[in-house]
This record gives C-alpha cells, structure tokens and sequence, in this order.
C-alpha cells in the first residue's frame, strides 16, 4: 500500500509539474510528491502519511475538477498514518516494528 501510494504520488506531482499550472496548485503537489518519497522509503510514514492526507483534502476543496483521485489519494495516506510503517521500511529498521498482541481477557 505504501509504494502504490507513493509512486501515485510522484507520478501525479510529475505530470502537473509538466503541465505547468500556476505556482499554488505546484507548491502543493511538489510538497505532495515528496510525501510520497518519503512513503516510497518507509521513513516518517506516519507523518508522511497524515500529511497526504491533509495535502489530498487541501486540493479537493480548492481546485476544480474531478476529486476522486485526491479522495482516493486522502485516504491511502490516512491509513498508512494509522497503519505505520510495515516491516519493510526504513523506519522499521531504524526505530524496530511495532506489534501489538491482544490477548484474551479471560486468561
């Protein structure tokens, strides 16, 4: 989830980058594609993730068109925020994977 996420990411801060909109709406998806670098190697993921998040909302509100792929975006990084990191990822290795056990309330 996290590198579908992230290379969403960068690849849709590329192509408007390319397209050359005006410095508003670029500011926030070359923020968005660093975001998404940052979700790509595992590391701050979930800040990384929260601010997706917050950046994916920030564009669905204020830039016209069709919002189903900030939405989509949105809430990729809203579950990677809640989620964490996984196994495989810089921040497992440099702070170790957190697991959380339920046990039975009967023993």
């Amino acid at each position: 989830m996290r590198l579908v996420a992230g290379i969403a990411l960068v690849a849709h801060g590329i192509t408007t980058l390319r397209g050359g909109p005006p410095i508003g709406p670029a500011i926030l998806d070359v923020l968005a594609a660093g975001a998404g670098t940052l979700l790509l190697a595992g590391l701050w993921t979930p800040f990384a993730g929260a601010f997706v998040a917050v950046i994916a909302l920030w564009n669905t509100c204020s830039q016209p068109g069709d919002p189903w792929t900030n939405i989509m975006l949105g809430t990729l990084g809203a579950a990677l925020a809640l989620l964490g990191p996984g196994a495989w990822s810089v921040d497992a290795r440099l702070f170790g994977w957190k697991r959380i056990d339920i046990r039975d309330p009967q023993s």
